[in-house]
């Protein structure tokens, strides 16, 4: 068969792709996992009863302001991750930098509290489950915003499967701050930076699996990551 024969045996029944159908698929995955997080928090572990007061202090601010800040560059990452030739560029700062800040705010803090109280500013009460509530959390926000990436195409799996799990693991830490009663900065600085780690880590090994192009070849999984 000749080149120009097989092309337009590929191009039949070919349609053009609807305008922002990335988006829009994106868009609905996000929705789709955020519901399902919120859900899942409200019924395994409860809103905390005292969130209406807490909502406004700056302990709670800053308590978000680490994963809310992932959240936002994870989303571009990914997006651009799902494109073929799209660049990152300086959106890829914004997935560590505000872990980075977040841990020099964690340091001074430790720095200032006395030699007995630090312990407890780490573990707090809740460190043992932590880990596993916001991965459990960020479930279904990995599993939707996989459903999008399946359908677009990325070329770098292992990569775009960890920026997905980050991406995932940020949100879970915002929806699962609702419940938390934990606020000391290195707490979160610990437990929920693992916990997000977890997540890139999990999503990395499953885009390897369920990112890579079925044309390619199966050494191709693991380049780029």
């Amino acid at each position: 068969m000749k080149t120009d024969d097989l092309m337009n045996l590929l191009a039949t029944g070919a349609t053009p792709v609807p305008r922002h159908a990335g988006e829009r698929r994106f868009a609905l995955a996000l929705g789709l996992g955020l519901v399902g997080a919120l859900a899942w928090v409200h019924l395994m572990y409860g809103v905390r009863s005292d969130l209406g007061e807490v909502w406004a202090t700056s302990a709670f601010g800053v308590k978000l302001a680490m994963p809310l800040a992932v959240a936002v560059s994870g989303l571009a990452v990914v997006f651009r991750l799902a494109h073929p030739g799209a660049r990152v560029r300086g959106w890829a700062w914004g997935l560590w930098l505000p872990v980075a800040l977040l841990w020099a705010w964690a340091m001074w803090v430790l720095a200032q509290a006395a030699p007995g109280t630090r312990a407890a500013l780490v573990l707090g009460e809740t460190w043992r489950y932590c880990v596993f509530n916001v991965m459990a959390t960020a479930l279904p926000v990995g599993v939707a915003l996989f459903w999008a990436l399946r359908g677009l195409a990325p070329t770098r799996p292992m990569l775009t499967g960890a920026a997905a799990g980050w991406l995932a693991g940020a949100v879970g830490a915002v929806v699962y701050a609702l419940h938390c009663p934990e606020m000391q900065a290195p707490f979160l600085a610990v437990w929920y930076v693992l916990g997000m780690a977890a997540c890139a880590l999990l999503g990395a090994l499953a885009g390897r699996r369920w990112l890579r192009w079925s044309g390619a070849p199966a050494g191709a999984a693991g380049g780029g990551g």
